[in-house]
């Protein structure tokens, strides 16, 4: 794909869902791959737009995204798709630790939780408009057909950050998203009220056993058979986008009943 950025080209953006570009100085060659095979979500997490766009573009500020979804869903490219964003960070999907590398980042303008607070409260920052997620849903679309993105690398920042990213968290609607055919989405069978349930402290196979689970999913987890912070991220991060009613990092029967879902083969 020719980078439509380019000076020799006429400029206009990848997707024909973006209104107009916005470029930002902050991109890079993509490293040991030359296309993306993921798309991460993200929430601005500034109660500024306006602020959180400029800042994306702002040299010092070494960040920035592919697109950024305004609130009354406008889109605006900032890095040409066949760049190298600089949005994920420090992170780690199915082994993979550059995910710069390998995605599309999407920024979708929201305040986010209050981070003043660690952890913070579940639920507790605004609702994505209508328009907005309307928008996020056309453009996810658009670049998972052009790139053939698969659906089990349609991510939240918090996926692939566990404990140090909580974006776009608990009210983003996945389930809309994976209703229009993007993303993994599973609804379990009834759980029994007996399941047993992992939490902070616990250790043993058991423990070691959804470690391993969670590892075989995505999630970048040592088995270590202890239930420690990292663990208890994992299970928060994996809550915040797919049990979204209760986020408290417990490895609950539910929990572990819809990602037993999402890993089983599909039909």
């Amino acid at each position: 794909m020719a980078d439509s950025f380019s000076p020799s080209a006429e400029p206009r953006p990848d997707s024909p869902h973006a209104d107009r570009l916005h470029p930002s100085p902050n991109h890079g060659e993509r490293r040991g791959t030359d296309r993306p095979d993921s798309i991460i979500l993200h929430y601005t997490g500034m109660a500024d737009t306006a602020a959180a766009l400029l800042w994306l573009a702002n040299p010092l500020s070494q960040v920035s995204c592919h697109y950024f979804v305004f609130e009354d869903g406008r889109i605006w490219q900032m890095v040409p798709e066949n760049r190298r964003a600089w949005h994920a960070g420090r992170s780690s999907w199915l082994g993979e630790t550059d995910m710069n590398s390998r995605s599309i980042g999407i920024e979708i303008a929201n305040p986010g939780h209050d981070l003043s607070k660690m952890p913070p409260e579940p639920g507790a920052y605004p609702d994505f408009p209508e328009a907005q997620i309307e928008a996020v849903i056309r453009l996810v679309a658009d670049i998972k057909a052009r790139w053939a993105i698969p659906d089990r690398r349609i991510l939240a920042h918090s996926d692939i950050a566990p404990g140090r990213k909580v974006d776009p968290g608990e009210r983003f609607p996945w389930a809309r998203l994976a209703a229009a055919g993007l993303g993994l989405w599973g609804e379990p069978p009834p759980v029994p009220a007996n399941a047993s349930a992992y939490r902070m402290g616990d250790e043993g196979m058991p423990v070691a056993a959804l470690q391993a689970m969670f590892g075989r999913f995505g999630y970048g987890i040592e088995v270590t058979g202890v239930f420690d912070k990292r663990t208890e991220d994992t299970v928060t991060a994996f809550q915040r986008h797919w049990r979204q009613e209760k986020v408290d990092g417990v490895a609950d029967g539910e929990t572990l009943a819809r990602l037993r879902a999402l890993m089983a083969p599909k039909a």
